[in-house]
Formats: structure tokens, sequence, C-alpha cells
């Protein structure tokens, strides 16, 4: 069973802790089952790579190490502010993820199941 978590892919998030505290970045990737997100230049770690055929050239390559979700927060797109979100269904049975703050619609999640008569 995946768990649940309060952002996706796409999202500009602003990081709450750690070395990068106090930046935003986009997220790249997220992994639910390890309660982790990739966010673009955070958590920038070296890695030595060593070259794997001729063609192929080695060195230290700089990439982005997985944070733990709950070390980021959504930043609202029109406010632009971090914010917690609401999740709602709407009258016409879509849910919606809301800004706290504006209370403005952040993005439909996806369509709720209709009943099948």
């Amino acid at each position: 069973m995946a768990n649940k978590i309060h952002v996706k892919k796409g999202d500009t998030v602003y990081v709450l802790a750690g070395k990068d505290a106090g930046s935003k970045g986009k997220i790249l990737h997220v992994y639910p089952s390890k309660q982790q997100v990739i966010v673009e230049g955070v958590n920038v770690s070296k890695k030595h790579k060593k070259p794997r055929s001729r063609t192929q050239q080695g060195g230290i390559i700089e990439q982005e190490s997985p944070i733990h979700v709950s070390n980021v927060m959504l930043v609202c797109s029109r406010c632009g502010v971090p914010t917690k979100i609401a999740k709602e269904i709407t009258g016409n049975g879509q849910k919606v993820r809301k800004c706290k703050k504006c209370n403005e619609v952040v993005d439909i999640a996806r369509e709720a199941k209709e009943d099948k008569e």
C-alpha cells in the first residue's frame, strides 16, 4: 500500500530543515514508499563516477539526493508563500487541493469515483 504524500511531481516547495533550509525548488521525483522527494538544486551531493566504456567519461558529478517529505512545504502559486494544503471534494465530485492561506485551488488531485447506477 502506497503512503499518501501532500506534494507531487512538479510542485514548487520550500525546504524547512536541513543544510538547504530556506531554499525553494521544484520536485523532480517522489518516492511514496520511502516518504522521500528529490527537489531540484537541494541536497546536492558529489558522486565519483567511473567510466564504463571508452566513449563514456568518468569524473565527479553532482546529483540531488532525496530528502524526507516532512522537511518540505508546498508553495502556493497564487500568493507565493509556503502553506499547508486542504483536500476537499467539490460539488461536482472532483478532489482538489486548496491553499489554506488564500483559499485558492492549487490543482485538481483526481476525479472521484462515480457511483454506477
